[in-house]
């Protein structure tokens, strides 16, 4: 299964986000290339404490939902909708210059992925408390994801 704790999986992942420009069109959803990539600034910056996130989460989130999220051998669905932190038209920091916000994307990966840890996980909005295999996993299946929406 692909994670970004494999270092093959990370780089496949910023050839792939290299591949995004401005003008790309997305394949569903509502979101711009520009705010895909805000969306996903945000995430991470979740994840690893920069940025806060109200709680949304349930036993049946925490357990099923996050299982079957990050193990199932299926690509995520369509449309499900992010918390508002994360939503560039509700919450989410607003794109701004296309290139710099792409560089922001690449250091926060890095951040992400980078060991030994200099910062401590924070819940996941959704799923809850993350071990650092799901942590990899996640952030691997959400880039995935979005850069698919895209068209790579």
């Amino acid at each position: 299964m692909k994670t970004l704790a494999n270092e093959d999986d990370e780089q496949l992942i910023v050839q792939r986000l290299l591949q995004i420009d401005s003008t790309c069109e997305g394949r569903w959803g509502r979101m711009t290339a520009a705010g895909m990539v805000c969306h996903l600034n945000d995430s991470f910056r979740v994840a690893i404490g920069e940025r806060e996130a109200q709680s949304r989460s349930n036993w049946m989130m925490r357990s099923a939902f996050k299982w079957v999220g990050l193990w199932l051998p299926a690509k995520w669905p369509h449309g499900v909708k992010t918390v508002p932190e994360c939503d560039q038209e509700t919450g989410g920091t607003p794109p701004a210059e296309f290139a710099a916000d792409v560089t922001e994307l690449l250091r926060l990966l890095e951040i992400f992925t980078t060991q030994p840890r200099e910062f401590t996980w924070q819940p996941h909005p959704i799923f809850g408390e993350m071990t650092d295999k799901e942590w990899m996993r996640w952030g691997y299946l959400h880039m995935d994801h979005h850069l698919r929406q895209f068209g790579v």
